[in-house]
């Protein structure tokens, strides 16, 4: 059975885009690796942040809604993205949030490692997990945060679902987690993928709401395909356990499969390959719009309607 290497990227829903931008370079320290637009809504950006290159496991990415209504988590969404840093850089971070004025929780111990967590600009739900590896990764800085601290990339997401045991069947199945411990309602998957990005958190939240789309909420979840051969055979899988994933979509930077898992979050397999260097070197990513090639022609259009940045 082909398994994913774990989580490529975790895509959310922001605001208005200045703060959101200050915030995820300035304060979390994440380098932003591509600015280009939604390629089903060209008129409204598609913003990327991550490591030094974006690679897969540690790439955040926001649809930029300006003018959205704030939506909520609830059943059927992922909630909770959590990074990964230097287990001895969690100090550094507590003092870093309370220099910058962001409201944090004391840190804590979830499954034996420690925790802190926060809400971004829109409220977005996020979390700073300190892990001995992580020091052995390289540390991306922009000035903000010294690459000794700096975030690596992805430690996990937390999925609030009614049910865990369907969502854990179909990790372990299609994408090949493996059950970890168990927290109270917090049930945990582990890929065996080193890291970054191999923690999926199901927190079991029955008689909960389900969730709503808006601003400040996570639209859905990517796992990692090396290949299109092994996204094809992810996908085939899917479709023998009854699921009905959507033909491979062209993303430029990826090519992406999509379905909704059995608690009803959205899922993605995305390719490794090509990667944010497909466009701009890796020296100057993030630095001008990137379009794809079927909408340059409109460029002109669609950067008079995009809000600035800055």
């Amino acid at each position: 059975m082909t398994k994913s290497a774990g989580i490529h990227h975790i895509t959310g829903i922001a605001g208005e885009p200045r703060q959101h931008v200050v915030f995820y370079t300035r304060v979390l320290g994440l380098r932003l690796v591509k600015k280009t637009v939604n390629f089903d809504d060209p008129g409204t950006w598609h913003l990327y942040y991550g490591n030094e290159t974006g690679a897969p496991g540690t790439a955040l990415t926001f649809f930029i809604w300006d003018h959205a209504l704030a939506g909520h988590a609830g059943i059927g969404h992922a909630v909770e993205t959590a990074f990964v840093v230097p287990e001895g850089s969690i100090g550094f971070w507590s003092g870093h949030l309370a220099e910058k004025g962001v409201a944090h929780d004391a840190p804590a111990q979830r499954f034996g490692k420690t925790v802190i967590t926060l809400r971004d600009p829109n409220g977005l739900p996020l979390a700073l997990v300190g892990e001995p590896a992580a020091a052995d990764l390289p540390g991306w800085s922009n000035g903000d945060v010294p690459a000794e601290h700096a975030i690596r990339g992805f430690h996990g997401i937390t999925l609030w679902v009614a049910d865990p045991a369907p969502t854990a069947a179909l990790l372990a199945d299609v994408f090949g987690f493996a059950p970890a411990g168990q927290e109270g309602e917090r049930y945990r998957m582990l890929a065996d993928a080193g890291a970054l990005g191999s923690v999926v958190d199901l927190l079991a939240m029955p008689g909960e709401p389900h969730g709503a789309f808006g601003v400040g909420t996570l639209h859905h979840v990517a796992f990692r395909a090396a290949s299109d051969a092994d996204q094809r055979e992810m996908a085939n899988r899917l479709r023998q356990l009854g699921f009905a994933p959507t033909d491979q979509i062209e993303r430029q930077y990826f090519r992406s499969v999509y379905f909704r898992e059995p608690g009803g979050v959205i899922f993605e397999i995305a390719t490794d390959q090509p990667g944010f260097t497909l466009d701009e070197p890796r020296e100057a990513l993030g630095t001008a719009l990137k379009l794809p090639p079927w909408y340059e022609s409109k460029r002109a259009a669609i950067e008079a309607k995009l809000p600035a940045l800055s």
